[in-house]
């Protein structure tokens, strides 16, 4: 089948009956008994996915169909009846499957050494196993529909598409490779780009390894101002040129160029969204490309109650800390820390989660106390004190003024990526 294409071509993006006609527009003409739906869990619940997932899921349900949902969770925890309900409407949350990413996976072939080494520009010179979950190699399903954002991200350039597949669904050792080749390489050299190092395994393991299913994959692209969902782009398709245009669409609504490098940046975590530093990091991640050297980063956290995901890496990010590339390198090649090697993911985290001593991270949180948040490397405030400050509900996107000072306020870090432009515009 060839790429199907729907770009909106105003700002308000795309109806959902024009996203519902394209959805159905890709079943037309395919026979099908068994499908199997994968799309993000919570944490994008800005991507529309869980429109689209609903819209696949009534369509081929209604034709006779057996739909499996199967989120693509990666390291993240399940995703809670709750948020099934808000994010995917009235499918039956019976019908979710849970991915286990260090039980729940088979082996299906290995990047090669030289590869690696060769677009790592010898940076990470091991073979990389893929893994994905066993239920896509299941030939029992006629149909494997993956659909997400694409929106830029710290350990591969830009999110989904393979990167749904090898990291969403699966396993233990890509997830920690991946995630380790791209810390080792750099962030900054890798945000917002296509064809990164990382994303050029996930393109290897797709083309090599999974040439043979059937998987269609349906791309959004979507800012949400106000917390209102608009869908720019929807690419749907079974081989790369989906993502290469969305790639370029995502580019223009989903990186934010300030003029100047950033003093003082606040950023809130909804926490509907945000219950973990693993992922309220996003707060770094997007913003260290436009934060100014001495400046300090504000993280309004009212719903982070612990660090990692699971109790494993919580204890790893306890015991290790955001203390910088150089620190995290240094211990994971101490062979006393087996347990920092053992969870190359986690190590990458670390890494990613650190400002690297340019400019200060204050989390305001809750349920975390302050001892806690600056045993791990982060500078510590009363929310409640610093909300009043900075009251998320006052503050518009963008600059404002407190108290005579200037003050950037971003209301939700995973729809997008700022940068400095005058360091940019220096460097590029």
């Amino acid at each position: 089948m060839n790429d199907i294409y729907c770009i909106a071509k105003t700002d308000a993006g795309l109806s959902q009956d024009e996203i519902r006609v394209a959805l159905l527009q890709s079943l037309s003409g395919r026979k099908l008994n068994k499908v199997l739906i994968l799309p993000p869990d919570f944490t994008r619940f800005h991507s529309n996915a869980g429109f689209i997932t609903n819209v696949y899921y009534h369509a081929l349900t209604d034709a006779g169909v057996q739909v499996d949902i199967l989120p693509a969770l990666g390291t993240h925890v399940p995703v809670s009846e709750e948020q099934w309900n808000k994010m995917f409407g009235d499918i039956p949350y019976e019908r979710m499957l849970v991915h286990n990413w260090r039980t729940d996976v088979v082996k299906i072939g290995q990047i090669p050494a030289d590869f690696v080494s060769e677009i790592t520009e010898g940076l990470w010179t091991e073979p990389v196993a893929a893994e994905v979950n066993r239920r896509v190699m299941d030939e029992s399903y006629d149909l494997i529909i993956s659909p997400g954002q694409v929106v830029p991200h710290e350990v591969i350039g830009m999110a989904n598409h393979a990167k749904n597949l090898f990291v969403g669904v699966g396993g233990s050792e890509m997830i920690n490779s991946s995630h380790m080749i791209g810390a080792v390489y750099g962030m900054e050299r890798m945000m917002g780009k296509d064809f990164t190092p990382v994303r050029r395994i996930f393109d290897y393991g797709l083309e090599h390894f999974l040439k043979d299913r059937p998987i269609l994959f349906a791309l959004t692209v979507t800012t949400a101002p106000g917390g209102v969902i608009h869908t720019h782009g929807l690419f749907i398709g079974e081989g790369r040129s989906c993502l290469t245009e969305a790639v370029k669409l995502a580019q223009q609504k989903n990186i934010d160029f300030v003029p100047h490098g950033l003093k003082k940046c606040v950023v809130y975590l909804d926490p509907s969204e945000f219950k973990s530093t693993w992922l309220g990091n996003k707060a770094v991640y997007r913003t260290r490309m436009a934060m100014a050297d001495g400046g300090e980063l504000i993280v309004l956290a009212p719903g982070v109650e612990r660090f990692g995901e699971d109790n494993q890496v919580d204890k790893l990010i306890r015991k290790y800390g955001y203390r910088g590339r150089l620190n995290t390198l240094e211990q994971f090649k101490k062979p006393e820390n087996q347990d920092l090697r053992d969870n190359m993911g986690a190590a990458a985290h670390l890494i990613h989660g650190s400002s690297d001593g340019r400019f200060t991270i204050t989390y305001a949180v809750k349920d975390i106390t302050k001892e806690e948040i600056e045993g791990v490397g982060f500078a510590a405030a009363d929310y409640d004190e610093m909300a009043r400050k900075y009251d998320p509900q006052k503050l518009a996107y963008g600059f404002n003024t407190v108290d005579g000072e200037e003050v950037y306020f971003i209301p939700n870090p995973a729809l997008g990526l700022w940068i400095n432009r005058e360091r940019f515009e220096k460097e590029n």
